[in-house]
């Protein structure tokens, strides 16, 4: 595990590259417990020394910040990418319950977005294997009641359940084309037994015209299940059409002079404009391959993932 590591895009303290959040007091969590923060469990197993309480660690985090002067603080934005973006999502509510009535909160989640979609073989293997993560973790107790009270709890491991009955503003960064999802959800090894999407996968350009159109297909799916979000006046949206994964806390992708931009805004302003009350911002791109400031991701075979 490296020693030190570097605080860019969101958590820059250079107000030309981060001007909304520069001289805050910025705290980067190592993410190690496989279930977004949201795990129990009592039993440690002997054989392998697991210990599944990413809940524990969470909430001792955050009473460590307290105790350190984050109960004085004016403003807290809980902001995360990927697994970090889903426990944004998961642990919003919690957070502000868990600060000072006063302090005005609000969550930033960044590709963290993950639909409940079927692959292109027709299974279901996310909502299997989120269902799994669930169990394994005793992550029921930690997920909001609100949506346990009327779902499965593997159900609500999804944002597109949570969403809906989260009270703090969240604002949601994310690409319709998300190359986990397209990786992991769409088209995991799985359901893809002799590699048809590989090439795809790595990079988007080499897709062919139907495999194209089963990720706009994709696309339709993944904006339906932002229904909520989209319709609600204290949320953000930044939906853009690159195959990406992760915006916020690289520099080129939140706020440069050639980052991905909606309606000429980039990241780093549409969610400092809505942090701050200054401009509500909620834009979604037009489909692939409309948007020619993307910076679209081009993976090496090596890092393929299924």
């Amino acid at each position: 595990m490296e020693k030190s590591m570097s605080f860019s895009g969101v958590l820059s303290n250079k107000q030309k590259f981060n001007p909304d959040f520069y001289n805050w007091n910025r705290i980067k969590v190592r993410y190690c417990d496989g279930s977004s923060f949201t795990g129990d469990v009592e039993a440690v197993n002997p054989a392998t020394n697991l210990h599944f309480r990413g809940a524990r660690v969470f909430r001792a985090i955050i009473d460590d910040l307290l105790a350190k002067g984050m109960k004085n603080a004016q403003s807290a934005l809980l902001s995360g990418c990927s697994a970090g973006g889903l426990a944004s999502i998961l642990n919003c509510d919690n957070f502000r319950s868990l600060l000072p009535v006063g302090t005005k909160v609000k969550c930033l989640a960044d590709a963290g977005y993950f639909i409940n979609a079927k692959t292109v073989s027709g299974s279901q293997h996310i909502q299997a294997f989120y269902s799994e993560v669930v169990a394994l973790h005793g992550s029921a107790k930690n997920l909001p009641a609100s949506c346990t009270s009327k779902l499965s709890p593997g159900l609500c491991f999804f944002p597109q359940n949570v969403v809906p009955v989260t009270r703090t503003p969240i604002f949601l960064v994310n690409a319709a084309y998300d190359s986990w999802q397209i990786k992991n959800i769409l088209a995991p090894g799985i359901a893809d037994p002799k590699g048809a999407w590989k090439k795809c996968k790595l990079d988007i350009k080499n897709c062919s015209p139907s495999q194209l159109q089963t990720m706009q297909e994709y696309r339709l799916q993944f904006l339906g299940a932002l229904s909520h979000a989209s319709n609600s006046t204290t949320h953000g949206l930044f939906i853009d059409s690159c195959y990406a994964h992760c915006q916020i806390g690289t520099q080129e992708t939140w706020l440069a002079a050639d980052s991905p931009v909606l309606s000429k805004t980039t990241i780093g302003k549409a969610v400092g404009d809505w942090y701050t009350d200054r401009t509500p911002f909620q834009k979604i791109d037009c489909a692939y391959p409309c948007n020619p400031t993307c910076k679209n991701r081009v993976f090496d075979s090596d890092e393929q993932q299924d």
